[in-house]
């Protein structure tokens, strides 16, 4: 009979980290490159943006992707025509704003959620004192019903002022 055992390890999840071996380094890079501008121009149908995208090869060699062009996303990048950027921190900046609001709505919803609960907390307390106070033979019940408890795990031969069965 045959060995019938597998030769290779399979699909296993590797441990990101730099490759130590050049010739194997290379062989990544190259392999994931494509995988990398699929995923990039997937991206860029979905959300309908133009991309622009360079990655160096270890050996230092430029690869880019563009959609749709790399010379029409260039372009106003290299005639210093920068508007983008402009309406792209405005965007950021309101979406901070919009943020913020909520989590300091947020913050108020539970501090008044954490002060209503101290207040409740203060007027249980105050009721558990005023019923003590006026009525201390109900403390004094459960003093002594708690003195007439046995401790358990005791010989019946140890004096104790406890009644034992």
């Amino acid at each position: 009979m045959a060995n019938t055992g597998k030769k290779t390890r399979g699909k296993q999840k590797i441990e990101i980290k730099m490759i130590e071996n050049q010739d194997d380094r290379l062989i990544t890079f190259s392999k994931r490159r494509l995988g990398i501008y699929k995923k990039i121009d997937e991206l860029s149908i979905l959300c309908g943006n133009e991309i622009f995208f360079i990655i160096f090869s270890p050996a230092g060699k430029p690869f880019t992707f563009g959609q749709p062009s790399i010379e029409s996303i260039a372009n106003p990048f290299l005639n210093g025509n920068i508007h983008v950027i402009d309406n792209t921190c405005a965007l950021i900046e309101a979406h901070c704003t919009v943020r913020i609001n909520k989590l300091i709505k947020l913050y108020n919803e539970v501090q008044s959620q954490i002060d209503a609960s101290n207040e409740t907390q203060k007027v249980l307390a105050q009721q558990v004192t005023s019923e003590t106070d006026s009525n201390p033979s109900r403390s004094k019940k459960i003093a002594v019903a708690s003195s007439m408890l046995a401790p358990t795990g005791l010989a019946k031969d140890t004096p104790t002022n406890f009644p034992l069965s």
